[in-house]
């Protein structure tokens, strides 16, 4: 895109301008994603109770994310008195930032990323833990002791599961040998057999099961949305929250969703490879392969939140520090050693 606008700019506008079309060319579609997606959540939900879901606002209730996004665009915003306002208006605002930054490297296909870094993965994790300041300075600024008490329970939550995270995501990066994201879907191609993905590998299948659910717990998601637990904190760290204030916080954590969704495809399913490594199915572009897998996921997701009953937060902790932890730096030696074997003859 950059050769593109050289024919008419210098190299330093084109590039820039390069970049902000390709920050607007994923961003855009994610915010539109993010609202249909919130529409598929409830239907999803509504299937699985026997009820109808949104079906008033557009045709087949189509329109409800939008009618809800211009409700809350319309209310008041809402500062409590004794609030850190600075702190209470910029914590919203982080969270979802941060929540579309991770999708910078993000490959839609064969060398479509907007930032094709050799580190991409560790790019990934270091965004992904400031989402934890958006999480507890909203807690802290709302001078209110429910929000600043689901602030604490998010932010032991998210690091916790992010140890783990961690220890598996190295397993999936020594058997690729790189951090790049591109590299590492390019080396699941005929992984195992006839068949394109980590996921079919016996050593790496319990890494990416352990990863499924340790990203549900890094998101907050049912069964481990303890940090909005209705009966015990009210609504979390959003209770004082209103107006587009609240939507930054449920739009930054569906987006949030969503890499998920797309980390486990990218990481372990193939990104946009087919899953069977068979010439007619690579004429489906890769793109539509990445975004099946993501719906996939998301399906899962949906599904959990409908069908399992929260944990206790206890049970939560010991999920995440004796059970994954421990099975993590397992399989991170189990893996270093079968690689040392098969490769170097060690």
């Amino acid at each position: 895109m950059t050769a593109f606008f050289q024919q008419w700019m210098p190299y330093d506008w084109a590039w820039a301008l390069a970049t902000i079309c390709g920050i607007l060319l994923i961003a855009l579609p994610l915010m539109l994603a993010v609202a249909m997606i919130i529409y598929v959540d409830r239907k999803v939900w509504a299937a699985m109770a026997l009820r109808r879901g949104p079906n008033v606002v557009g045709p087949w209730g189509l329109l409800q994310s939008f009618a809800d996004g211009l409700k809350v665009f319309l209310q008041e915003t809402i500062v409590p008195s004794a609030a850190n306002k600075g702190l209470f208006l910029i914590a919203p605002i982080i969270t979802f930032t941060v929540a579309l930054m991770a999708w910078a490297v993000i490959p839609f296909n064969s060398g479509a990323v907007l930032a094709d870094i050799n580190v991409g993965l560790l790019y990934i994790l270091a965004i992904s833990s400031l989402g934890v300041y958006g999480v507890i300075i909203a807690g802290w600024a709302s001078n209110s002791k429910y929000p600043f008490y689901s602030a604490m329970r998010a932010s032991a939550q998210m690091i916790s599961y992010e140890v783990s995270i961690g220890f598996i995501l190295i397993c999936v990066v020594m058997w690729a040998g790189s951090f790049n994201l591109n590299t590492i879907v390019h080396a699941q191609q005929s992984h195992v057999g006839p068949f394109n993905g980590f996921v079919f590998n016996p050593l790496l299948f319990p890494m990416w099961v352990m990863f499924l659910i340790s990203s549900m717990a890094e998101t907050a998601r049912t069964p481990f949305d303890l940090t909005e637990a209705e009966s015990e904190l009210v609504a979390g760290y959003q209770t004082e929250y209103s107006s587009m204030s609240f939507a930054l916080y449920w739009l930054g954590e569906y987006a949030n969703v969503l890499l998920m969704c797309a980390l486990n495809a990218v990481l372990f399913w193939g990104g946009w490879l087919p899953l069977v490594d068979w010439a007619p199915l690579y004429w489906i572009p890769g793109w539509l392969w990445l975004f099946a897998k993501i719906f996939m996921f998301f399906f899962i997701f949906s599904w959990v939140k409908a069908t399992v009953p929260r944990y206790r937060y206890d049970q939560l902790m010991r999920l995440g520090w004796k059970v994954f932890l421990p099975l993590s730096l397992l399989f991170v030696v189990l893996v270093s050693g079968w690689l040392m074997l098969k490769r170097y003859g060690v």
